[in-house]
């Protein structure tokens, strides 16, 4: 006979992710570390009860803002490598949609987090219950509905013995490194305290084996030939690569075989950025090195890479002639990408099989790669001593910028900081071992083209989704998991108003997190955009009734919630800053006055955006014309 315990739905969801565990080389730990909870009708008095009475290992944390929390979810799994998660719970109705963004970041980081939405009655006996959208067509239809356009996994739980095959096929999709991402599983309130009599089998503990999946022998042949055959072979280093952790295995294969190594957001510091063959980010972001050596390559080796617009150019950055794709991923769809030469297979493991098999394998590149490197650091140098006053006013760089508005900027903010003065100042003052993130704006750029990370995994640019808000939420979950490094997140003004709320949840358990807030009062990276493409500088700018630049006092705000905060408008006062932050044990914000056009700038590259065919105005029309051209170098698939 089956021997069964009786516990609420809740109950047993509790129970079940304190068995959970996961196997990765040898070593074994929980899976679920914990779980951000806002708690509100529909998830108190079932999740909230269960967690009450028995959180076992969970540690169970209150978000202030659900999009919030669960950013700090998605970044924390992704600063553990996929290897941990947080689950997330909200309220039925507006506090669970509050989490769809968050999903969404998720889903395009293929991040592991399980996302549990408080739903309607099962019942349908209160209906409409508070907060419950009705819908003519079907009953069925809730909010969590939403959920399914952002989540690897989505189910709807009405009948407490549904929880036990819905929550089996939701782990297997989080911990297989093919299907990573959100996993949703959406609850009937009424179910959550719903009891029955679940078997004692089902809360065993589970582990979870994270095997490296490794190509055949097919693959690994074909891989060789192309390489071999190749003179300028160029590695772009992915998320999966990452996530692998082939640090060591690349290395070697670059030093060995003179092959030089280039990076997407995901992939940055999976090697550290003086290792003498790494070229930095790639793309739209890119450095001029690394754009240039894409640029001479006849073979690219995509590893754990998706190959996003900003990764390719818009498909641009490659002399279709001449280059050729061989893809080494975990997932059949992205290795099918630019009709590649396809090897499914985990990263790390991959090259482990590859490395013997090109020992007699030599590049071109030769000393070209020390000589762009040596380049790109040379411009690197220069963009941090550029300054911008009225004495030295650069209109290269200010665009359809005029003097007279620099000027006002300069006398409403009282500065005349550049941004990327400020951002190299910082990466030159912090330690070694701190955690750099961002996420939207123009930030992202200067992460990826002047960032260096001199310690591996020490770099989290959200750049799947580019979600504006994620930054200090997201400073949170990378607190969480490297506790012992400090963690810095680079945002820009017009996010920090969007979404800041988990400030005050990481002054409240105590985790230390130091906010870098580059105000330039405005969507800084967007006014780029359309100024760049013939519009006029349009609702971009925070500007008020009077049309006056605004200046908001943002230190006060971090202070009011109990924060330690700085105010640095020069190099000098940044320094200073940074130097105090470190000795301090609560959260820090250091608000820094930047001008405008002062981040730094694309690298022979392009993005292709939607410009207007049809315009009065003569500078869009040259801009679209140009699109037109830079079409015409694109691949279509």
């Amino acid at each position: 006979m089956v021997k069964t315990i009786r516990l609420t739905t809740a109950q047993a969801l509790v129970k079940f992710l304190k068995q959970q565990y996961i196997h990765v080389d040898g070593e074994e730990f929980p899976f679920v570390e914990g779980i951000f909870t806002i708690f509100g009708h529909g998830n108190v008095l079932g999740i909230g009860q269960a967690l009450e009475e028995n959180p076992g290992h969970l540690k169970v944390i209150q978000g202030k803002n659900e999009q919030g929390m669960t950013h700090a979810a998605v970044a924390y799994s992704r600063q553990m490598l996929r290897q941990k998660i947080f689950a997330v719970t909200a309220s039925a109705g507006p506090g669970s949609a509050n989490m769809i963004t968050a999903a969404a970041t998720a889903f395009a980081n293929n991040i592991p987090v399980l996302i549990l939405p408080a739903d309607t009655f099962a019942t349908r006996q209160p209906d409409p219950v508070l907060q419950q959208l009705e819908h003519e067509t079907s009953a069925a239809v809730t909010t969590n509905d939403a959920f399914k356009a952002v989540s690897k996994y989505w189910d709807r739980i009405q009948r407490p013995e549904q929880l036990m095959s819905s929550l089996l096929r939701a782990f297997e999709v989080m911990t297989n490194p093919a299907t990573a991402g959100p996993a949703t599983i959406c609850i009937a309130q009424d179910t959550e305290a719903e009891a029955y009599d679940y078997p004692e089998t089902f809360f065993e503990k589970r582990i979870h084996y994270l095997n490296r999946l490794l190509p055949t022998e097919r693959e690994l042949k074909g891989a060789v030939d192309r390489i071999k055959a190749s003179k300028k072979p160029v590695i772009i280093v992915g998320g999966g690569a990452k996530y692998s952790e082939a640090r060591e295995i690349l290395m070697a294969l670059s030093s060995r075989c003179g092959i030089p190594l280039v990076e997407t957001h995901a992939g940055k510091s999976t090697v550290e950025a003086s290792f003498e063959n790494n070229l930095g980010g790639t793309g739209v972001l890119g450095t001029l090195a690394a754009n240039k050596a894409i640029r001479q390559a006849d073979l690219i080796i995509g590893i754990g890479t998706r190959y996003t617009d900003f990764t390719t150019s818009s498909k641009t950055a490659f002399n279709y002639e001449q280059t050729k794709f061989l893809n080494i991923n975990v997932n059949r769809m992205q290795a099918y990408k630019f009709d590649a030469f396809q090897v499914i297979g985990d990263a790390k493991a991959t090259i482990e099989k590859l490395f013997p098999l090109l020992a007699d394998y030599q590049a071109t590149f030769g000393k070209t790669i020390q000589q762009l490197k040596t380049e790109w650091y040379l411009e690197r140098e220069r963009l941090g001593k550029t300054a911008f006053t009225r004495e030295h006013f650069v209109p290269e760089i200010a665009g359809q910028f005029t003097q007279e508005i620099f000027n006002e900027y300069a006398d409403v903010l009282h500065t005349e900081f550049t941004q990327s003065t400020a951002f190299l100042t910082i990466n030159e003052v912090v330690a070694d071992d701190s955690i750099a993130i961002a996420s939207a704006g123009s930030l992202p750029g200067d992460m990826q083209r002047l960032w260096h990370a001199e310690v591996p995994n020490t770099y989290h640019l959200e750049y799947g989704y580019s979600c504006m808000g994620y930054e200090i939420g997201g400073a949170l979950g990378v607190k969480l998991a490297n506790p012992t490094q400090e963690v810095y997140a680079m945002v820009g003004d017009g996010s920090f108003l969007m979404l800041h709320s988990e400030l005050v949840t990481a002054l409240q358990y105590n985790q230390k997190i130091n906010i870098m807030l580059f105000d330039n009062s405005g969507f800084g990276c967007i006014n780029n955009l359309q100024m760049s493409n013939g519009s006029g500088s349009y609702k971009c700018e925070f500007r008020n009734y009077n049309n006056q630049i605004m200046t908001i006092d943002y230190a006060k705000v971090a202070e009011a919630y109990g924060a330690k905060v700085y105010r640095a408008n020069t190099t000098e006062e940044l320094i200073a800053a940074l130097e105090d932050a470190k000795k301090q044990e609560k959260s820090t914000l250091i608000e820094m006055k930047v001008l405008p056009k002062t981040m730094s700038d694309g690298y022979d590259s392009w993005w292709h955006v939607g410009v207007a065919e049809v315009s009065k105005k003569t500078e869009v029309h040259e801009a679209y014309l140009k699109s037109q051209e830079m079409l015409k170098k694109a691949k279509e698939y």
